[in-house]
């Protein structure tokens, strides 16, 4: 099926408004929750502040004092004042590129905006998992889009989605993660290799979903993955270079290896993770196909078998 006829096209359209919809209220929901200081997500720790503190102070240590990025608690020097405690930074600095623009604002105008500009890329995550997956069935194609912009279980407190609502209520960035990956295989399925590195290389900012991304990015990158991998891992170094800086390096190796790999897979991490898997799921054959590169699975996938010399 490589293409939609127009009503299907029009039905998928409402189907999209309706999903979105249902996020906005959910939306809605957890405002309260960006204000609110409880335990949050992870009811047994400590109370601290939503996870967006994590990006606004770090984001602000990267300026001002970028040896303490991944430090925890307050250290001083001016920095601002977030109660009762900041979170830990656990990303890959690049990501505090991207932040940077609303420390314009205060701590809790910037998680507003920042989830508003985050709910305003569900869109756009629609009409690239629509061109991904343009040879796929309709039913497919709407099934892995109500995963990725709703991940849908109706609860009284939690609107539609606990995913949803965590992460806009934490201020969390797993929307920017999923529509970056996505973005890189939109760029890949179109032949334009530089981009989907960059764009693969800006979404690794949490490794755990760059790396869960790497096999659909091979995919979709298969026809020159040379250079789509000499974009990806160029752009992953120079956005990083700034681990050289004395301190920042020995920091984030610690995070790792104290909290950062085990980190959970809260409610919110499960958005790029199912529409990452649901992506994996629907391009099995594509899949098996882009890493047969000896022809053994020709008769599953429908691929040709390479001529032999």
């Amino acid at each position: 099926m490589t293409s939609k006829l127009p009503l299907t096209k029009s039905i998928l359209i409402i189907g999209i408004a309706v999903i979105i919809a249902l996020n906005l209220y959910t939306f809605i929901v957890a405002y309260p929750e960006t204000y609110t200081l409880n335990p949050g997500i992870n009811t047994p720790g400590p109370i601290l502040a939503k996870d967006f503190s994590a990006y606004y102070m770090g984001a602000w240590r990267f300026w001002n004092n970028p040896s303490h990025i991944y430090t925890f608690g307050a250290s001083g020097g001016g920095e601002p004042v977030i109660f009762p405690h900041p979170e830990a930074y656990k990303y890959l600095p690049s990501f505090l590129l991207i932040i940077s623009p609303l420390l314009s604002l205060n701590y809790q105008q910037a998680l507003l905006a920042f989830d508003i500009a985050q709910f305003m890329l569900l869109p756009a995550m629609a009409y690239l998992l629509y061109r991904l997956l343009d040879n796929k069935h309709l039913a497919v194609t709407f099934v892995v889009m109500v995963i990725a912009l709703l991940l849908p279980f109706p609860t009284l407190q939690w609107g539609f989605s606990p995913s949803y609502y965590w992460q806009w209520g934490e201020g969390q960035a797993k929307v920017f993660v999923t529509f970056l990956l996505l973005l890189s295989f939109y760029f890949g399925k179109r032949g334009r290799l530089i981009p989907s590195g960059i764009a693969l290389a800006f979404g690794f900012f949490d490794p755990r979903f760059g790396l869960l991304a790497l096999p659909l990015f091979i995919m979709y990158n298969r026809k020159n993955l040379k250079a789509a991998t000499a974009s990806a891992i160029s752009a992953l170094v120079l956005s990083n270079l700034m681990l050289l800086y004395p301190g920042m390096g020995s920091g984030f190796i610690g995070m790792v290896f104290a909290s950062g790999v085990t980190t959970p897979l809260y409610y919110y991490s499960l958005i790029p993770f199912f529409t990452l898997l649901s992506l994996i799921v629907v391009n099995f054959k594509e899949l098996v196909a882009a890493f047969d590169y000896k022809g053994v699975f020709a008769s599953f996938t429908g691929a040709s078998k390479p001529e032999e010399r």
